[in-house]
């Protein structure tokens, strides 16, 4: 699993994992999934990610396992 944040794209993408992605859709606005040839999502995109969360909270990640 990969964790991508462009701040000069104002995005966030999340990779599941490295399978080959056919097709994408936007769910929500700028929200966008990403899927692999069997239909399971391997990635998400979140576009104008400042308007979602504030920038300095973008520098640090929090990581928790249940």
């Amino acid at each position: 699993m990969k964790l991508h944040v462009d701040k000069a794209a104002d995005a966030l993408y999340l990779r599941l994992d490295d399978s080959k992605i056919v097709e994408s859709q936007e769910v929500s606005p700028g929200v966008v999934l990403d899927y692999n040839e069997l239909n399971e999502v391997v990635g998400v995109e979140m576009l104008q990610l400042s308007k979602r969360s504030s920038l300095p909270r973008l520098s640090a990640l929090e990581f928790e396992t249940a």
